[in-house]
């Protein structure tokens, strides 16, 4: 099984659109390297230093998503983040912060940050962002790459019978 993170976002810009904010954002903190391209993104994906495939791709969910009945959002972009499990996971999840918090301060709408639908990581919805409780999640320098004021509160996906 593939390790991944998926952030969905629920908003009125299209993927190109938000491939292009994605791609801004990780060419100016240095996460993809000069030969990436915008359009590779919405393709077969680009990798970062540390070899996470980024992807992004208009959002199709059925209406039993969990996105949808647990947490009320109904994305229409997702980008997904495939970990490299050969490399740093740790430093591979500290990019997918910095890249989602750039999203979440240049792009409108409700958004989650999760990781296959056992852990909501980040949640914004109406405006208001909150984050999990779990401390080796947000470790102290992942808090201090979201700028936008947040709190701490744990979301969970519903069990399964």
């Amino acid at each position: 099984m593939s390790i991944s993170h998926s952030f969905n976002l629920a908003t009125p810009l299209p993927a190109a659109e938000v491939a292009g904010a994605l791609d801004d954002i990780a060419r100016g903190t240095e996460l993809f390297d000069s030969t990436a391209k915008p359009e590779q993104l919405l393709t077969e994906g680009v990798d970062t230093g540390f070899g996470t495939r980024v992807r992004v791709f208009a959002a199709h969910p059925k209406p039993w998503n969990p996105l949808i009945t647990d947490l009320g959002i109904t994305p229409t972009v997702s980008v997904t983040f495939r970990l490299d499990k050969t490399d740093d996971l740790s430093g591979q999840e500290d990019d997918i912060v910095r890249l989602v918090s750039g999203l979440l301060t240049r792009l409108p709408g409700d958004a989650v940050l999760q990781y296959h639908y056992e852990v909501v990581w980040l949640l914004r919805r109406g405006g208001e962002l909150s984050l999990d409780e779990r401390d080796d999640l947000w470790t102290p320098a992942r808090l201090a790459a979201v700028p936008q004021p947040y709190r701490r509160e744990t979301h969970a996906f519903s069990e399964e019978d």
